[in-house]
């Protein structure tokens, strides 16, 4: 099988990896150091149809395939974790309307999505509340033909300047998935700074006190909030995280390999160190074999093979740890300079750990993962049983 990009998956790549080495990549520290993200770039991603990367054309999107998505991904990644975690979010609401919105809930909200006129964020998590989603504390009570909300919502990404929340949370019981605009009377939100990494992704926390929506707020049916909505916008934040964490792998390998051919120690540049060769060999098989991995998991997202769902968090576990690995090195390489604010690579391994965190963590991947090979192992020797029945009955 050979793995090859089309002509028009190439060109949109040479697109992205201009418009990140111009507009972004000499900016993105100042960013982090500014814990923000300027409109001006949010309007620009807008205009450019990266924020509408994943909807149909009929609602004004771009209707990229799932490759293009994850190149797009990948090269925001390599400028700007933050602004990639954007991406992430407004397109995991926008993925959630598409499937599981309503008539009306499309018509009016994807082409505001897709146009960048309004920002989508993604409020699942709780203060007591991560990898356990199942368990929101946040409620809803129907009151007449309104719903009434009441909790709280953590590390909400871009929950300063999102104008339109999908909130979860629980309905007589049943975890369900609600849409809550931000000037609604009864939601306050407060600014989360001072993280350690994606510093510009401008997280907030989301209070909720007898906040009441329409009846027509409700995206699905009651109970779907988890394991039909939550579930399927969080496949799509996996695959996200994983192209994201290539990217900033791929940032590290070529600041490292920049680095080492500039700097001297003993006489001579530092990529004539054996040692140096080594992580430099090290950083770039792992980076290939994380961008294959997400290769394969977009392929699978393409053809609707539910197969994809395991790939794509084989693909996240893999790719983020990855990247913390391959940022770790970056910043040994560096010495001292790497753990300067002057240096970029500092942020790539802050950013780094980030990603084997969100959208589920290192652990829950690997849980995952291994109840998957226990279960493939387990219909592998079943079928072969099966088979030498079958020969046995034939002979």
């Amino acid at each position: 099988m050979r793995i090859e990009l089309t002509a028009q998956q190439k060109d949109a790549q040479s697109e992205f990896r201009a418009f990140v080495n111009e507009e972004i990549v000499p900016h993105a520290n100042c960013y982090e150091k500014e814990e923000r993200t300027p409109s001006k770039l949010i309007e620009q991603l807008a205009h450019k149809g990266y924020l509408s990367a994943v909807l149909p054309k009929e609602f004004g999107g771009k209707g990229m395939d799932m490759i293009t998505f994850g190149l797009l991904n990948e090269e925001i990644g390599r400028g700007c974790s933050s602004l990639r975690s954007l991406l992430t979010v407004h397109s995991m609401v926008a993925h959630a309307l598409c499937k599981w919105g309503n008539k009306s809930q499309k018509e009016y909200w994807l082409p505001k999505l897709a146009s960048g006129e309004v920002i989508a964020a993604f409020a699942l998590s709780e203060p007591n509340v991560g990898s356990d989603a199942k368990s929101i504390e946040t409620t809803a009570i129907l009151s007449g033909d309104s719903y009434i909300l009441n909790g709280h919502k953590k590390w909400i990404t871009y929950g300063q300047i999102a104008d339109v929340f999908l909130v979860f949370a629980q309905c007589a019981g049943k975890p369900s998935a609600f849409l809550v605009e931000k000037n609604n009377p009864g939601l306050s939100i407060k600014p989360i700074s001072g993280m350690l990494g994606v510093r510009a992704s401008m997280l907030a926390q989301l209070n909720f006190q007898d906040c009441r929506i329409p009846q027509e707020n409700l995206v699905g049916r009651l109970g779907f909030g988890f394991s039909y909505i939550a579930s399927s916008a969080l496949d799509y934040g996996r695959y996200s995280v994983a192209w994201g964490s290539v990217g900033i792998a791929q940032a590290c390998l070529e600041a490292s390999i920049q680095y080492t051919g500039e700097r001297k120690q003993f006489g001579v540049y530092l990529k004539e160190h054996q040692l140096i060769r080594q992580m430099i060999t090290q950083m770039i098989a792992n980076v290939k074999a994380a961008r294959l991995l997400c290769y394969q998991a977009g392929y699978l997202k393409e053809i609707g093979d539910p197969n994809s769902i395991i790939e794509t968090s084989i693909a996240k576990y893999f790719a983020s740890t990855t990247a913390t690995k391959v940022a770790n090195d970056a910043v040994q390489i560096h010495g001292a300079n790497g753990c300067s604010s002057e240096y970029s690579v500092a942020r790539y391994l802050r950013d780094a750990k980030i990603m084997e965190i969100i959208e589920g963590s290192t652990q829950i991947q690997q849980i995952t993962i291994a109840d998957y090979g226990y279960q493939e192992y387990r219909t592998q020797q079943s079928a072969s049983a099966g088979n030498y029945q079958n020969l046995l009955a034939r002979t």
